[in-house]
């Protein structure tokens, strides 16, 4: 409920999920005694939610992130350790202790911050892009760190921490192979079967275990769960079957990331919170101005563009979900006193709170943040005058049957960006073939629309012969994309006019141009017999 109210308010519903949890926690109403099982739950939900943004990024894809934000990720965590464990010893805390905190402050929110990029259609803009390696960096390093929190409290050697980091890596590189031979070698043996070429609720159900076994086997190896179904859902993202995939799992990925933001409003404790509002908003303010400095030095350091690298550290300033790991470790290897626990996580909970606001505003703050301090006043960033991504004009073709086909043999030569949707794997193999972008999802479903890019799409052909299904099609479009102009094939006459009504601003009537044509071949041959 709170959650729609912050949508009618025009806020990030997260704003609403943290705040029920805090209100139904254990310190304000007590509704939820014990979070632990939802805690459970809200740690699928994270897992989940990377599946699913690993659909998004092909391994290609992540390599063509660049060493500026995977290496920039890695900088920023040592930066950050750094300036936390110098703040702390200023403070007076113990060198192990302050370590820790810098540990802690270094994480972003991976789930909120992507979250919200891809919800205002950035996560491909160029800070968007940065911002992403940067997150990918941080959850590489939540082991090594957790590993370092061990030991900070007493729980190893020096030695014993850094053969348990040699040893995670290793376990990470074993899981990434089972998981290519088994997604790469053999599912396609298995969805290359005609039977279940026929069914798409297989190739689904495969996935949905996939994605859900590499999180349980990361974390049976003493790996990030979110990790591993990040890396299940990249190497997934080759298949074509990735669409549809994405589309079928967004309902239940609401629902436990939903769980997982209250689960983090649930540590909350009002009372605490108000009683050291003076302190709790120091530190709020030090760590999303200290980690949007950090960030923006770094990546200028990798010769990114001083405006997205600014957009990007605004992004990213806040403490992450998995900090609170780290500091339940330290609070029970006793790094960190209770008082200090509380203080960290009410911060966390704040810059949580803050973050939907310093997405949307991160690109025009930084700008002005450069007008006012008189930095690229006169110039132009050429990264940011890059066009994000593909300039091309894009055209969407759902149905690639023969009609299909033809246009798309016909656009292939053109200067297009072209998508091609359509249920049967051996059709979008074809398309594929041709060069075109091919993806096997149902059309009528708004997820898949939206992962298409419906609403900057130029052009929607809609070849689907069966009428109900166009119609359905068009209406989706046209909710999902106002603008975008729609030509949609009538394949019987009489469903025409309910074509146009649907929202399709053209519609080839088929049966009139094949009696046109018919007309026109008998014009023909009868001049052949009037000739002598």
């Amino acid at each position: 409920m709170l959650g729609l109210i912050c949508e009618r308010l025009r806020q990030s519903a997260i704003l609403g999920y943290l705040a029920a949890g805090t209100l139904l926690g254990p310190n304000a109403i007590g509704f939820v005694s014990d979070g632990e099982h939802v805690q459970h739950l809200a740690e699928l939900g994270v897992a989940l939610l990377l599946f699913t943004i690993g659909l998004e990024f092909s391994w290609p894809r992540l390599k063509g992130l660049g060493i500026a934000a995977l290496g920039g990720g890695a900088a920023q965590i040592l930066g950050t350790m750094a300036v936390g464990l110098a703040c702390a010893k200023a403070l007076g805390l113990g060198f192990n202790t302050s370590l820790v905190i810098g540990a802690i402050v270094s994480l972003s929110s991976t789930a909120c911050v992507l979250r919200l990029l891809i919800a205002r259609a950035e996560i491909e803009s160029v800070h968007g892009r940065y911002a992403l390696g940067i997150l990918l960096m941080q959850d590489i390093a939540v082991v090594p760190l957790f590993l370092l929190v061990s030991v900070l409290g007493g729980e190893g050697s020096m030695g014993e921490v850094a053969v348990g980091m040699l040893k995670a890596v290793a376990l990470a590189g074993v899981l990434v192979v089972v998981l290519l031979v088994l997604l790469n070698k053999i599912a396609p043996l298995v969805l290359g079967m005609e039977a279940l070429r026929q069914n798409r609720d297989l190739p689904i159900l495969l996935a949905f275990v996939v994605g859900i076994g590499a999180a349980w086997g990361s974390h049976e190896l003493g790996l990030s769960p979110a990790l591993g179904a990040f890396v299940a859902g990249m190497i997934l993202a080759e298949s074509p079957f990735a669409t549809q995939i994405r589309a079928d799992v967004s309902s239940i990925k609401t629902l436990l990331v939903t769980l997982f933001f209250a689960s983090i409003g649930m540590l909350g404790d009002p009372v605490w919170f108000v009683e050291h509002f003076g302190a709790v908003v120091a530190l709020v303010a030090a760590i999303v101005i200290g980690k949007a400095i950090i960030i923006w030095g770094v990546l200028k350091m990798f010769g990114v563009a001083s405006r997205t690298a600014l957009a990007a550290g605004i992004c990213l300033a806040q403490v992450g979900e998995f900090s609170f790991v780290l500091a339940a470790a330290a609070a029970g290897g006793e790094l960190i006193s209770e008082e200090s626990f509380t203080l960290i996580v009410s911060a966390t909970i704040v810059s949580l709170f803050v973050t939907p606001y310093l997405v949307m505003l991160a690109p025009r703050l930084s700008a002005s943040i450069h007008r006012i301090i008189g930095l690229g006043a006169f110039s132009v960033d050429h990264d940011e005058a890059d066009t994000e991504g593909d300039t091309r004009k894009h055209v969407v073709i759902i149905g690639f049957g023969p009609a299909g086909r033809a246009i798309g043999q016909a656009a292939g030569k053109l200067p297009l960006r072209v998508d091609v949707v359509d249920m049967n794997p051996g059709i979008v193999r074809s398309a594929r073939d041709l060069g075109l972008l091919g993806h096997v999802a149902d059309a009528s479903h708004a997820d898949v629309l939206e992962h298409l890019g419906i609403n900057h799409a130029h052009i929607a052909i809609v070849t689907i012969p069966d009428p109900l299904a166009a119609r359905a099609i068009i209406k989706q479009i046209r909710v999902c994309a106002p603008d975008t102009h729609i030509i949609a094939r009538g394949r019987y006459h009489r469903h025409v006019q309910e074509l146009f009504d649907a929202g399709a601003q053209e519609v080839l009537d088929e049966e009139e141009l094949v009696g046109t044509r018919l007309a026109a071949r008998l014009r023909r041959q009868l001049r052949v017999i009037d000739t002598p």
